[in-house]
């Protein structure tokens, strides 16, 4: 079967994917049986590119390393809906930028595409934030498969790890460093660095924005968390139902008393499952130095599973970055591939 995708959003998520696909397109048809041509490119900034045959890769990638627009390139006018309907795209992702309290503009895409029956995943935690019981619905409502493991720790694969790989496993508990940006803070706050130092590093370096709240008070873990809710448990977690404190209060005495006391601290992320209640939260806690999140250092992420059958389970990766994420889009597009032959 040939693929036909469409991918809203060419900045550095969705370039990356392109690449991955142009790069390793005949790999990927030969060992995962996923032969795919992209047919629909959207960006506010690029214009529109749309061929039902299949884009030229190596022309459209040439244009996004030179700067520039789509222009020269089979062009589309009209709203995202027409442009879906007539690339004849089977597949959908969405790298578009998160916002967290509208979800746009990916939820409007994504909703547009689950209606219509396309396949579809995200790696923006904005839709999810808003919208994800309604999203779910829409997909099951019309046959799509919903993936977005990019959603939670970029390319490090927790989503697929507890959806498949732990299978019949109970997951009673989950305790993640899930923000890179916070715990590349600490450990340089832990290095002697005053708070507002370490945040204007980790401007610099590109892991905080300008206006950093959404990571430093605990937002983005949180919605994190909400997402794992329902993951593990199927259980819709409103992102204000987690208890969340961020780091601003923290100072490097702190973490140095924490040295002192052999115990280091992070944000962590903690979800207890439980169709009636869950208890999630998001809080600056002191770890033991034997706890497998404490040495977790700089702006990886990291997560441990308490399971019923195998104990303790902790991944480790990276947690950020423009190939890792375009991966996480990848392993959902594989993933759906292969469901789907499955299927029939």
């Amino acid at each position: 079967m040939t693929w036909k995708l469409a991918l809203a959003g060419c900045g550095n998520v969705g370039t990356a994917l392109l690449e991955i696909l142009h790069r390793k397109g005949a790999e990927l048809a030969t060992r995962h049986g996923f032969d795919c041509r992209v047919c629909l490119v959207t960006d506010p900034l690029r214009g529109v590119a749309l061929n039902p045959e299949g884009l030229d890769l190596g022309t459209l990638l040439e244009k996004l390393r030179n700067g520039g627009t789509f222009n020269g390139l089979p062009e589309g006018l009209g709203s995202f809906e027409s442009l879906l309907a007539r690339s004849g795209a089977n597949l959908f992702a969405d790298a578009t930028p998160t916002n967290l309290t509208t979800g746009e503009p990916g939820l409007t895409h994504l909703r547009v595409a689950l209606s219509r029956g396309v396949h579809a995943t995200t790696s923006s935690k904005g839709p999810l934030a808003v919208a994800a019981e309604e999203l779910e619905s829409l997909a099951k409502r019309h046959g799509a498969l919903f993936r977005y493991e990019g959603a939670v720790m970029s390319g490090t694969p927790l989503v697929a790890l507890i959806r498949e790989n732990l299978a019949g496993c109970a997951v009673t508990k989950v305790e993640g460093i899930l923000n890179g940006t916070t715990n590349y803070m600490l450990t340089r706050m832990e290095e002697g660095l005053s708070y507002g130092e370490a945040l204007a590093e980790a401007q610099g370096k590109g892991y905080a924005e300008a206006n950093p709240t959404a990571d430093v008070e605990g937002w983005d873990a949180a919605v994190k968390v909400a997402i794992l809710s329902r993951v593990v448990s199927g259980v819709a977690l409103p992102v204000d139902r987690v208890d969340r404190t961020g780091i601003s209060a923290l100072t490097p005495e702190d973490l140095r008393t924490a040295k002192e006391e052999g115990r280091r601290i992070r944000l962590v992320a903690t979800l207890i499952p439980d169709p009636e209640s869950p208890v999630a939260k998001v809080a600056p806690e002191r770890l033991p130095l034997d706890h497998p999140l404490a040495s977790v250092r700089g702006a990886t992420n990291a997560a441990t599973l308490h399971t019923d059958h195998l104990g303790p389970i902790t991944i480790t990766g990276p947690g950020a970055g423009r190939t890792e994420t375009g991966q996480a889009l990848l392993t959902d597009l594989l993933a759906i591939a292969r469901l789907t032959r499955e299927e029939n």
